[in-house]
């Protein structure tokens, strides 16, 4: 098996491991914020990127989704009644509103990605300590080259 042969093996076998994790949790938990938000994919996207920055314009929510302004417009409309996001206007162009998270919306990221959060935090604390150092320092390596990564293109 060629050095290249045996990368692509690892990655898919990792990326395998890592779906089937996700399965397995999505089994366990009874009830998820993200599923009991009842909130269109389209929503979620939008409060996921409000939650990497502080606030965006409607033409910024548009290109990001791939739609059109009178999308977005409906979208963050149903999330304004929701309570989760709100809009203000901008301090350097009275033109245009920017849309940002509330704490209500602030708390439902902060949910979904706790959620997660439990389930892996339960099969951590069944490995013993020298795994948990060495997959420390692997996840440091990852998150490094995931923060390059991010600066480089969209994630």
């Amino acid at each position: 098996m060629s050095v290249n042969d045996e990368r692509e093996e690892l990655i898919r076998r990792i990326g395998e491991i890592q779906r089937d994790l996700g399965r397995l949790f999505a089994q366990k938990r009874p009830s998820s914020p993200l599923f009991d938000s009842n909130l269109t994919m389209r929503q979620l996207k939008v409060i996921m990127t409000l939650s990497c920055q502080d606030s965006a314009s409607g033409q910024d929510l548009a290109h990001h989704l791939g739609v059109g302004l009178g999308t977005v417009t409906g979208i963050v409309d149903r999330l304004v009644g929701h309570g989760l996001v709100t809009r203000r206007e901008d301090p350097s162009d009275r033109r245009v509103r920017r849309v940002e998270l509330t704490p209500a919306g602030r708390a439902l990221v902060e949910q979904i990605a706790d959620a997660g959060l439990a389930d892996f935090r339960y099969v951590l604390e069944r490995l013993d300590t020298p795994t948990l150092h060495d997959l420390s320092n692997v996840m440091n390596k990852v998150q490094a080259v995931a923060a390059t990564f991010s600066t480089e293109k969209a994630l």
